[in-house]
């Protein structure tokens, strides 16, 4: 028995492990118990569940009693297995009875699918016919058959509540017959609704998988590796569920306890919530699968696979074990309790870019790696001995890791101190200063306090990422920096304040509270003046580094030696001159900062700085001629009409001020 889990869900491998040979004796058994871990694992539920050659089908009987697989197509008409209908695949249709074989019939067409109607005993059978055949059993014979619109058909399902009949086409649709009026009540199209943004269909999608659910519900699977889910309302699909893989479903189940859909390919069983899709858990057999039963009311899967053996899992979450094996539920209890290694323990999961690290990418294709999803699967073993001989010093670092935790934690228990990050200290102490200054506030009286920029979240990341370093060799942090040196002393001497008022009598410090001292705005006021005069004192500094810079770049401008170039005139161009050419190349090579300076000489631009240190810059476009003349031309029309006008000064009003007028 292996065990494996994804998502937190347990799942319980049943079939694996080896056979013993019956005819083996029983000490020859025990001896090879103590060989083999895996015979010794082992639990078979089941004796001798094996095909001679592969399986294609596997169902349960009604009762729960029996367990029946085939090669072909069959379906269970009673509770136990006294009654069985077999479609082969050479258009013969067999009915066995308890004791065996009963009688032989045959369709037209080959036949695909088959279901079979229980109020009125008819058995519908599908395939490669756009008819659909019904073989009345009450009668013996066969009725009129139903006309599809589609050239084939794969699937078919009857509802068990109402009866609707739906069979599935190879064009991709669904359609939906009622047996008692014999006509067609619905069509879906599902190969329109299975292609979204996300999907890559490369042919079209028929229709591979058809199961009811209820009154309403609807699910089906499409050979691109599709499923819709659909309410019987409506001919929009609820939901559309893709496996990722383009591999046609195979079997598509519902279970009710938990909402959940089961739906199988060939390679890998899906569960998913059917309200929103989300992946519960997922099995991947070592086989392809042909079909997959649940076992009702139960956690028990059964699948049919392209081996001699069946599959049996076993996943508690979904339901208890079958009452023939409830020793199930105390071996995966005792198991819980005892965990050992899961199938993927022994592994170590590694993506592409981890290969490289490690300098294993020759290993792709080889059985050393095993694909999976976006990533490979390969021995833990293997990867630990690789890793120590890339990094032979990953373990002492992985041991100094260990022990500075240990400290960090033995740390933590004592009295903490005021601990400044790595990444902006000043600022941190800044606001550490100001939470101080923000608690003695409230102590005295009641101040709405604000959030702390340390202690949220969304800022944590300044304080720990060095690409938020405050820059202080950048202009603006000089300009800037006498205002945050001015604002921090003041704070310390309104701090030193606070603490010499602590000390007063209760009276002078509500006298106090109320408005500041003379001393105050006087220490205020020589505040502004010296900060005045360090911003002017910075700014002067930076303008003597412009200076410093733009003398470097004159002379390495000198020193550049000029060769002759030809330059080519261009139909459709006008030709100034040479001299103008020439002016535009030199004004191309040269920096945005030096062309914006000489545009500004020319009266186009205009660039000056703002007191806190950024650029402010003007453009003004150039006038063409008829502009200029159409400016005029306005300005002269304002003069004269000023000329023509007459001043309004004479009239007075008979009303006096402040009436209002009637």
């Amino acid at each position: 028995m292996q065990v494996s889990s994804l998502n937190e869900v347990k799942i319980y491998s049943l079939s694996c492990g080896k056979s013993l040979p019956e005819w083996l004796s029983d000490r020859k058994k025990r001896a090879l118990q103590k060989k083999d871990v895996d015979i010794r694992r082992r639990i078979e539920l089941i004796q001798d569940f094996e095909m001679p050659t592969v399986c294609t089908t596997i169902k349960v009987s009604k009762d729960g009693q029996y367990i029946l697989a085939t090669v072909v197509t069959f379906e269970i008409l009673s509770d136990d297995y006294s009654k069985i209908v077999f479609l082969h695949n050479d258009r013969y249709i067999e009915f066995h009875s308890q004791s065996g074989f009963y009688y032989k019939t045959r369709i037209p067409k080959f036949g695909r699918d088959f279901s079979y109607h229980y109020p009125s005993c008819d058995l519908y059978f599908v395939g490669a016919s756009s008819e659909v055949y019904r073989l009345n059993l009450e009668q013996g014979r066969y009725l009129n058959p139903l006309q599809t619109d589609a050239a084939e058909n794969n699937v078919c399902d009857i509802n068990s509540v109402h009866g609707l009949f739906a069979t599935g086409t190879v064009e991709g649709r669904v359609e939906c017959w009622d047996p008692r009026t014999r006509n067609r009540v619905g069509l879906l199209d599902c190969a329109l609704s299975s292609v979204t943004a996300d999907s890559e269909i490369n042919s079209l999608p028929t229709i591979s998988a058809l199961k009811f659910n209820g009154a309403l519900t609807m699910a089906v699977g499409t050979s691109t590796g599709q499923v819709l889910l659909y309410d019987l309302r409506s001919d929009k699909p609820l939901l559309v569920k893709d496996h990722q893989y383009g591999l046609p479903i195979k079997s598509v189940h519902f279970q009710d306890s938990l909402d959940l859909i089961l739906s199988a390919d060939s390679r890998i069983i899906k569960m998913w919530n059917k309200n929103s899709g989300k992946i519960f858990t997922s099995l991947e057999p070592e086989h392809d699968l042909n079909d997959v039963c649940l076992y009702p009311n139960s956690g028990m899967l059964l699948t049919a696979n392209e081996t001699p053996k069946m599959g049996i899992y076993y996943i508690p979450v979904l339901g208890p074990a079958p009452r023939w094996c409830s020793f199930l539920d105390n071996l995966t209890e005792e198991l819980e309790e005892n965990p050992e290694s899961t199938v993927y323990d022994d592994y170590k999961f590694v993506t592409k870019k981890d290969l490289e690290n490690l300098g294993l990418t020759h290993l792709i294709g080889s059985p050393f790696l095993r694909a999976y999803m976006h990533g490979f699967f390969m021995d833990i073993r293997l990867y630990h001995k690789v890793k120590l001989m890339v990094n032979p010093f990953a373990y002492e670092e992985y041991r100094k890791d260990k022990i500075r935790q240990k400290i960090e934690e033995t740390r933590a228990q004592r009295v903490q101190l005021k601990k400044l990050p790595k990444v902006n200290k000043e600022l941190a102490l800044k606001l550490i200063e100001e939470e101080e200054e923000k608690q003695k506030s409230t102590w005295k009286k009641k101040v709405k306090s604000l959030p702390n920029i340390l202690t949220d979240d969304r800022f944590k990341v300044m304080f720990e990422n060095p690409d938020f370093q405050v820059d202080e060799e950048s202009e603006e942090f000089r300009l800037l920096n006498p205002l945050v040196s001015k604002i921090s002393e003041k704070r310390k001497k309104k701090l030193r304040l606070l603490e010499q008022q602590e000390l007063r009598e209760k009276e002078e410090e509500e006298e106090l509270e109320g408005k500041p001292s003379d001393a105050e705005s006087s220490e205020s006021s020589d505040d502004e003046k010296d900060w005045v005069e360090e911003v002017r004192k910075q700014r002067r500094l930076i303008q003597q580094e412009e200076k410093v810079k733009r003398q470097e770049r004159l002379k390495e401008d000198q020193q550049t030696v000029l060769t002759p170039q030809f330059y080519e005139i261009k139909a459709g161009e006008e030709f100034r001159s040479f001299k103008d050419s020439a002016i535009k190349q030199k004004l191309m090579n040269k920096t945005l900062e030096d062309r914006l300076k000489i545009e500004a000489k020319n009266g186009t631009l205009s660039v000056s700085d703002t007191t806190v240190g950024s650029k402010q810059l003007t453009f003004t476009l150039k006038k063409s001629e008829q502009q200029k003349k159409q400016q005029e031309a306005e300005k002269l029309h304002r003069q004269e009409r000023k000329k023509l006008r007459r001043s309004a000064g004479h009239l007075k009003s008979r009303h006096r001020r402040g009436r209002p007028f009637h």
